[in-house]
């Protein structure tokens, strides 16, 4: 009799719960090309989850069906108000709903920093992200730190063309230290603008993503928008300017320093790095570690990590870093 009495409670736990569907392209937008994505929902959940014509079946314990059921709610919900997701949006609703944080997407869904020079809109896609891009709107030095993929650079650059647009800076500054993993400049061809433009290459890549080749092109002739090595900033003052160092765990403590001392009147500063791609010279201090030491108590600076929750390219990036971080953990 108890154990009967046990198995009735055990199935009073249970349930089952039906969500409908609009119409095909609804259902092909939420469960991704050939169920792929409802696939991946699937392998993240001990609840049973099927499609039906026009709706969604979910089954298993109370506690899961719940948070699944809320997952597709707010996924469907975005699909109807014409935001197209990815994958990776997908995977990061997941990495959401586990923590019972699956409504958080709406609000991360809800404006648009700006839109690409083709109108299509940039948003935050993480709760990270929109940490960081509050915190630069807010503070003056802003670092942001963490592995590649997070948008770091992309989301300083789509930042610093807004404030350009609407006035709020005259100009930008972009800028990274320019020998990296050992090589040196000596040693390649051309002269000194194409010795150093590969470094400075995926600067270039995030402004044509926002403004256009063409009008990049435009701003840098007119000296709205300069582009140069980390060395070019030495003994300057940036007054009214949008100033991102980008790379900036490739900088020595001088250098560094060098760097944030620069910052004039009516000017933003964000520095960008990964700590865990340091190519300094062995025995040599990254600049970005001493600094966010020496700088974490100063409340007009704003520190922000990102985790590889973050990561919005791939999946398979988010993988691989958390892969290297294990190997580090254990060689430490």
């Amino acid at each position: 009799m108890r154990l009967k009495a046990r198995r009735l409670r055990f199935l009073s736990q249970l349930q089952t719960v039906k969500l409908s569907l609009q119409n095909a392209a609804e259902g092909l937008a939420l469960l991704g090309p050939q169920d792929k994505y409802l696939r991946l929902i699937q392998s993240r959940t001990g609840a049973q989850i099927t499609s039906r014509e026009a709706e969604i079946v979910i089954s298993g314990g109370m506690e899961e069906v719940e948070k699944f059921k809320r997952l597709f709610e707010v996924l469907l919900q975005l699909i109807r108000n014409n935001i197209t997701l990815s994958e990776r949006d997908f995977m990061y609703a997941l990495d959401l709903a586990q923590e019972w944080k699956v409504d958080e997407l709406l609000d991360l869904f809800k404006g648009e920093i700006t839109t690409t020079f083709r109108g299509k809109p940039i948003r935050v896609k993480t709760i990270g992200q929109r940490h960081y891009v509050s915190t630069i709107k807010k503070r003056d030095i802003v670092f942001g730190v963490g592995p590649a993929g997070t948008g770091k650079t992309y989301l300083a650059v789509v930042l610093a063309v807004s404030a350009l647009k609407e006035g709020a800076v005259k100009r930008i500054v972009l800028t990274r230290p320019a020998v990296e993993a050992g090589e040196n400049l000596g040693f390649l061809p051309g002269d000194l603008q194409e010795k150093v433009d590969p470094y400075l290459r995926p600067l270039y890549d995030a402004l044509y993503d926002v403004m256009g080749p063409d009008q990049t092109a435009k701003a840098l002739e007119r000296g709205l928008i300069e582009i140069a090595p980390l060395a070019y900033m030495r003994g300057r003052t940036l007054d009214d300017a949008f100033i991102i160092l980008d790379e900036a765990q490739n900088t020595t403590p001088e250098q560094m320093k060098m760097f944030l001392t620069r910052l004039g009147f009516g000017s933003k500063m964000v520095i960008t790095g990964d700590v865990t791609q340091i190519d300094l010279p062995r025995g040599k201090k990254s600049g970005l570690v001493e600094a966010e030491r020496i700088l974490q108590d100063i409340e007009e600076i704003g520190i922000v990590h990102f985790a590889e929750q973050d990561v919005v390219r791939h999946s398979l990036v988010q993988k691989i870093i958390v892969a290297y971080q294990k190997e580090n953990e254990n060689q430490g």
